[in-house]
């Protein structure tokens, strides 16, 4: 099994030219945030706006549509009541499209204001045209400019955008970024950590004020879910690192707040897992893997202070490590996702694609990371090492802690037969992985790196090729990695083939879409290995 490596010179001239989106379009009088739409479908799109009303009451708004940039022969989708029960965002489905077409649309606020046009896509109805989507994850404002969405903006070979998670970051000043860290004017609102509605809701705003976040939405579709820091850290089911409820109250009340603020602010339906078919071409499923029905997390720390870890770590790794009611998406979910991946196989799509919001490739820690920070102490990496000399990964926050949950995806996709990809996020890095169960290829997975949040550069001080290299070689399932690079993922699907891109961007401390491949990964049908 190889990976293609692909030069950064190789294809830059397409990408690094891409010119800067000199701003969104400016949002008019009463649609403070532009635009968007998501959840396409062969006949149907969701479009979403926000129109505060003078005065702040309720108001109407009217959304309308038409097959012309200039909006001509514009017929109204239908309007929405608003006010501030829902912070004044408006989210309404257009039915009756083509399938496979470019719409624009806009909305009308009450007093006849106009809002800036979007465009937005349909999915194929059949057929088995190439479709190409960007993919995103951790995206913090503090860390630098969204340069990956301005340069995806002004591709013009894009059907859709996708976002698996981390849309922004709950953290209140000099946490995450540090003050020393933070890039100056990307400070987001509110001043502090995001618990309550109020602040959910302002942290949205604060984000979507940025030009390129909103030139992306207002030109592709989104399919969307969200990962952990749209709630808090490591968050699951019962609670999060993140969340201490002597000072921050429920649990249960902050994790309400946050999922109302996102199915406000983002062009999402309600409902918590979804799949869409893309023609005859391939199904893509939004899973959720956070909230609703995801254990708890294991946790290493007592076994570090043991009075012999490694005896404590092999008990672990034998014991609670394996235990089947230790699950990631609940079993309700893991019942649809399976019937679901079935019914696509069954209808003879080529393709089966799972967004997941964190990795599924096992990883371990390799041995030479305490060679990675030139001596300066790091438990992050000596903690991984010390877990890997017990067969253990080094990440129990991704489906590494999760491994009985893992074995039943995997042993599903291999009965099916059919050809399965996954994409993921969370890691801030860029991974390739030949997924295997029991001995036996099972699939294959593009984990993406992030829009702006660092990743292993920010702790060590060694170069990133041997970093990568002393990664890969201790990992039989990972065939690739990046581990210093910030950008975002293109992905490819046609009918005997998936190929990733992985878009490389020069830099995020100033405001340019400069951007290369960095690498390039392909996989064929029904060989589930990449090639």
């Amino acid at each position: 099994m190889f990976i293609t490596r692909r030069s950064l010179i190789v294809g830059a001239g397409a990408l690094s030219t891409v010119p800067l989106l000199a701003t969104a379009q400016t949002p008019e009088r009463n649609f403070t945030h532009s635009v968007a739409s998501g959840e396409p479908g062969p006949d149907s799109v969701l479009l979403w706006t926000r129109c505060v009303v003078p005065g702040g009451g309720a108001g109407e708004v009217t959304a309308e549509i038409a097959e012309q940039p200039d909006m001509t022969g514009a017929r109204v989708v239908g309007a929405q009541i608003t006010g501030p029960w829902r912070d004044y965002t408006v989210k309404l489905t257009a039915d009756g499209l083509k399938p496979d077409r470019w719409y624009w649309f806009r909305f009308v606020a009450p007093d006849g204001t106009r809002s800036p046009i979007g465009r937005t896509r349909t999915l194929p109805a059949d057929g088995v045209r190439t479709w190409r989507a960007a993919i995103f994850s951790c995206s913090n404002l503090g860390f630098g400019f969204f340069n990956a969405y301005a340069h995806a903006a002004a591709r013009d070979d894009l059907d859709c955008s996708i976002h698996l998670g981390d849309y922004f970051y709950e953290y209140g000043p000099d946490h995450y970024p540090a003050t020393s860290q933070l890039i100056a004017g990307r400070e987001p609102q509110p001043h502090a950590e995001t618990v309550h509605l109020a602040d959910y809701r302002q942290r949205y705003a604060s984000y979507r004020a940025d030009p390129d976040l909103r030139a992306l939405h207002e030109r592709l579709p989104m399919i969307a879910q969200w990962d952990d820091h749209e709630s808090a850290n490591d968050s699951w089911e019962g609670g999060a690192q993140n969340h201490n409820p002597a000072t921050q109250g429920d649990w249960n009340q902050r994790r309400a707040a946050s999922m109302q603020a996102y199915r406000e602010w983002m062009p999402v339906s309600d409902e918590p897992w979804k799949s869409y078919d893309i023609g005859a071409l391939a199904t893509l499923f939004r899973t959720e893997t956070r909230l609703l029905g995801r254990t708890r997390q294991p946790d290493l720390a007592p076994m570090f202070k043991a009075a012999d870890p490694a005896a404590a770590l092999r008990a672990f790794r034998d014991g609670a490590w394996q235990d089947p009611g230790a699950t990631m998406m609940g079993w309700q979910q893991e019942s649809w996702l399976n019937h679901a991946l079935a019914a696509s196989v069954r209808s003879g799509r080529p393709w089966q694609v799972v967004g997941f919001g964190t990795i599924m490739g096992r990883t371990m820690m390799p041995a030479d990371a305490a060679t990675w920070t030139n001596g300066k102490p790091n438990s992050y990496f000596m903690d991984g090492v010390i877990a890997a000399k017990a067969g253990l990964p080094f990440n129990f926050d991704n489906w590494g802690g999760y491994p009985a949950a893992r074995a039943r995806f995997l042993r599903q996709v291999q009965a099916l037969g059919g050809s399965t990809v996954l994409i993921s996020g969370d890691s801030h890095n860029a991974w390739a992985y030949d997924l295997a169960q029991d001995g036996h290829a099972a699939a294959v997975e593009f984990a993406g790196h992030s829009v702006t949040s660092p990743g292993f550069e920010s702790g060590t001080d060694g170069d990133p090729r041997r970093i990568a290299a002393d990664i890969i070689r201790t990992n039989a399932e990972l065939k690739w990695c990046d581990t210093s690079r910030r950008g975002y993922m293109a992905m490819t699907i046609a009918p005997d083939r998936v190929t990733n891109d992985w878009i490389m961007l020069d830099t995020v401390k100033r405001r340019t879409p400069a951007a290369t491949i960095g690498h390039s990964a392909t996989v064929r049908r029904r060989f589930n290995v990449m090639s």
